[in-house]
């Protein structure tokens, strides 16, 4: 029997640059997220919750959008397994472009194109990863695009890895039929 030890995400030696990450999970958005982040950023632009004046709104389609702080905030999340999941720090976000309008019962996808490398100079532990990351939706209409860069982990310095406790009890074993 083999014990696959729990890991998740890739090291900074796992990246290549040109390479494009297609993060694995898609997202529906419902109307309650929507309302429950608007709410939660204080975000009192009426295009978000009010569908009587986003009627009006010949940029929305005349539906009720969703609020860019949730589109931006779930792009980043599905690529965080494959980008950043081992990253120790987030160092920039730069050049958000919000391309098309996103609504309730859209569902969002992610992809990184890795762009650039390089061995941290103040810490021998980790290195910089930049990328730029785009969400789509389920049409392939490109909603939002962004540049980022984080600090990632090294292989070598253990940082995200056998984190998982040892049973006091003993390995997992069959039970008896």
């Amino acid at each position: 029997m083999t014990t696959h030890p729990a890991t998740l995400g890739r090291f900074f030696e796992d990246y290549v640059v040109g390479d494009v990450y297609q993060h694995p999970l898609g997202r529906t958005i419902t109307e309650a997220d929507n309302t429950w982040l608007t709410l939660l950023s204080m975000n009192t632009n009426q295009n978000h919750f009010n569908a009587h004046l986003a009627a009006q709104n010949p940029i929305t389609g005349g539906r009720v959008i969703v609020n860019s702080g949730l589109t931006i905030a779930v792009v980043l999340g599905l690529s965080v397994l494959d980008m950043s999941q081992n990253a120790m720090a987030n160092l920039e976000m730069t050049d958000v472009r919000l391309t098309h309008p996103l609504y309730a019962g859209d569902t969002l996808y992610a992809e990184s194109l890795c762009t650039a490398l390089r061995p941290s100079r103040s810490r021998p532990y980790a290195g910089i990863v930049s990328m730029v990351t785009r969400g789509l939706n389920q049409d392939g209409e490109e909603i939002i695009t962004f540049r980022r860069s984080v600090m990632v982990a090294t292989r070598a310095s253990g940082i995200g890895q056998d984190y998982f406790p040892t049973a006091r009890s003993g390995p997992l074993q069959q039970p008896d039929s």
